[in-house]
């Protein structure tokens, strides 16, 4: 996996040294597609990366000019991963790490005050989770104005056209996976 685009362009990212049933990195065709549709360049944006993995949606994003980036993630290796490949590419400074549930990631950041103009959300196909990453996110105010929600799904979950305040406005389909892109109107 490399990224694609930016100051970290062709720069390699660490994935899961084994097939893991937790951590589904984002193909590079898929992240290429997924910034060209929101856009090549998100200068001084902050982000926040639901679900992280590898923490290349929001590296790519912090290599594309974002300003900052908060990861969230249980899974173990999957935080070493997130780590390990913002120090490679060099952007300890700009990122959060939160090793925790995803919901008590974003209660917590809500509490705080926090808003994000772009959120990946990326989250095991199996959890079947859209709606609540849609309830809780909004619940939590977590999407500044004009922001955007991106989540990536198994194409046999359905994404709702609307849910708690957010509107989809956009959905690609790569394969098995599904990316949905949602504002609130």
């Amino acid at each position: 996996m490399r990224i694609v685009a930016g100051s970290a362009k062709g720069r390699a990212i660490q994935g899961p040294k084994t097939t893991s049933r937790h951590i589904r990195p984002t193909a590079d065709r898929v992240r290429e597609t997924l910034f060209n549709v929101l856009g090549q360049w998100l200068e001084g944006q902050a982000v926040l990366d639901l679900y992280a993995g590898t923490g290349a949606l929001a590296l790519e994003a912090l290599s594309r000019g974002a300003g900052r980036a908060v990861l969230v993630d249980s899974d173990r290796e999957a935080l070493g991963l997130c780590r390990q490949n913002t120090d490679t590419l060099g952007f300890t400074a700009q990122v959060e790490i939160l090793g925790q549930p995803v919901a008590k990631a974003v209660e917590a950041l809500g509490r705080r005050g926090e808003s994000f103009e772009l959120i990946f959300a990326d989250p095991p196909y199996a959890a079947r989770v859209v709606e609540t990453v849609l309830e809780q996110v909004g619940k939590a105010g977590l999407v500044a104005p004009g922001g955007l929600l991106v989540i990536e799904h198994d194409k046999r979950e359905p994404a709702p056209d609307s849910h708690e305040g957010f509107a989809r406005e956009d959905q690609r389909r790569f394969g098995d996976t599904l990316v949905s892109f949602y504002r609130i109107p």
